[in-house]
Parts: structure tokens; sequence; C-alpha cells
């Protein structure tokens, strides 16, 4: 009997010996998934003295050590707010901001603010500066200047994030919106440019037509004078030309005759309209 007991002891701590090592061991490993970094804590502090532990297993010291699993990979974080224009307008936009935790600096995000530095951190960052950035534009300016504006947010957000080792990949802002009286009153001015950009167009258009017509009229006119000084210095020619001889008429007839002799009725006979020379 005694030797049972003996047997039942030895197997009882047998399989205790066997438990605190499978807990020991199963302690001493730690396993850091993909797309993470391991922040290592050592007694629940920190370890800030070593990067961040990479993706695979890792041996620790056992009960002493433990490993946070955190996300680098990039996140999405989307926020609709609100806020006031210069001329005091309410405006209203949503913005997405692409980001990722610093791989080599997570254990310091860790350290500062905690695994939810997303609600601790981004969101007021956020909902901060679009407040800060639409009370700097009038409410006409956050849709004529929207690049700008959008830029400014980007810029605000990011130097927001990059002291807690929080980086920005990219900052969406989808477009304001305004009261539905604001909004029906900016179309309405919108309409009223482009119809007086209309009518300035068609001014141009119908200026530019009338210096073309003139311009036309002009030259139109000059080759009329032109045309008609021409006929007259012919006339002037043949004038001259008649003056100094008689005889260019009867040469003009001869060059314009047709072979046939125009009669000129009037008396007994027919006189020929040409006078042919007679040999004497």
């Amino acid at each position: 009997m005694d030797v049972n007991f003996g047997k039942a002891k030895l197997l009882i701590v047998g399989i205790i010996t066997i438990i605190v090592i499978a807990v020991i061991s199963s302690a001493s490993v730690q396993i850091v998934e993909a797309g993470n970094r391991g922040v290592l804590l050592h007694w629940s502090a920190v370890d800030t003295t070593s990067p961040p532990l990479e993706e695979g297993l890792h041996f620790v010291t056992p009960f002493a050590d433990k490993v946070i699993n955190m996300e680098v990979r990039t996140l999405k974080f989307v926020k609709g707010t609100s806020g006031a224009s210069k001329d005091l307008q309410t405006v209203t936009t949503e913005v997405t901001v692409n980001y990722h935790a610093s791989a080599n600096s997570v254990n310091i995000l860790y350290g500062k603010v905690g695994p939810d530095y997303e609600s601790r951190i981004i969101q007021p960052a956020v909902e901060e500066v679009v407040k800060q950035i639409t009370a700097k534009y009038n409410a006409e300016e956050l849709i004529t200047k929207r690049p700008l504006v959008k830029t400014d947010i980007e810029t605000q957000i990011t130097a927001r994030l990059n002291p807690y080792n929080i980086n920005t990949d990219a900052i969406s802002i989808t477009d304001f919106q305004f009261s539905p009286l604001f909004a029906q009153a900016i179309e309405s001015k919108v309409e009223a440019e482009q119809k007086a950009l209309k009518a300035e167009n068609d001014l141009r258009r119908i200026e530019v037509e009338a210096r073309q017509q003139e311009q036309q009229a002009k030259g139109i006119a000059a080759a009329n004078v032109a045309e008609a000084s021409g006929e007259a210095e012919a006339i002037k020619i043949i004038n001259g030309a008649l003056a100094e001889n008689p005889n260019y008429l009867e040469w003009l007839k001869i060059q314009s005759w047709d072979g046939k002799l125009p009669m000129v009725v009037g008396g007994e006979g027919a006189t020929p309209f040409i006078q042919i020379p007679r040999e004497p």
C-alpha cells in the first residue's frame, strides 16, 4: 500500500512538473502577428531600450515579460464634423484619414497614449483642425478655394499626428455642405455670374463681327474707288489720244469690226459706217 501511495505521489509530482514546464514554456514564447509589431512589457513597463519586436516567434522572460501586438498596417478613420465659416455659416463635411503607426516607434506610441490612440489622438485632432481651418475662410471661399482649404487641413492634421509617431498616408475631404438657404443663394449667384459672362462674350463677338464688317466695307469701297480711278484714267488717256490723233476712233472701229459692213440709212442711199479708203 505504501508502494502504491508512493507511485501515486510520484505520478502527481510528475504531472505537476509537466504542467509547470508547459506553463513556463508557454509564458516564454510570444508570437507577433503579421502586420503588427510587438511592444515588450517588462513587469508591465514599456521597454523603450530596444526596438519593437518583428513579426514571428520570440522568447521572453516568463511571467516578467509580456508582448502587446500593435497593428502597423494602414488603417482608416472616418469622421463627419461641422464648424462655422468666417462669415458664420454652418459648414459640415466628412474627413477620411488613412494612417498607420510608425513601425519603429510603436512602443513609444503605446507608452504615451496606449492602444486606443485613434479615439484619443486622431478624432479630436480632426475635429479641431476642421473647425480651425473653416473659420479662416468665408463660406463662398470654401467652395471656390477648395483645393487650398484641403491642403491646409491635410497639413494641419499631419502636423498634429506626427509627434505621436502616427503617419498619415492620405486625407480625403468630401464637399462642404451648407444650410439649404445659403446653398440656394450660392447657386443663384453662380447662375447670375454665368449669365453675365455669356452676355459679355456675346458683346465681344458682336464687336468683332462689326469690326470685320467695317473692314470688309472699307475694302469694297477702296476697290470701287480704285476701279473708278482706273476707268477715269483710261477715259482721260483715250480723250488725249483722240485729241492728238483724229484717226484713232476709226482705228478702234476697225479693231471691233466683225467683217460685216454696218450701214447707216438716211437719204437716198446707204453709206458705210466705216470709211474704207479707195485707191486713187
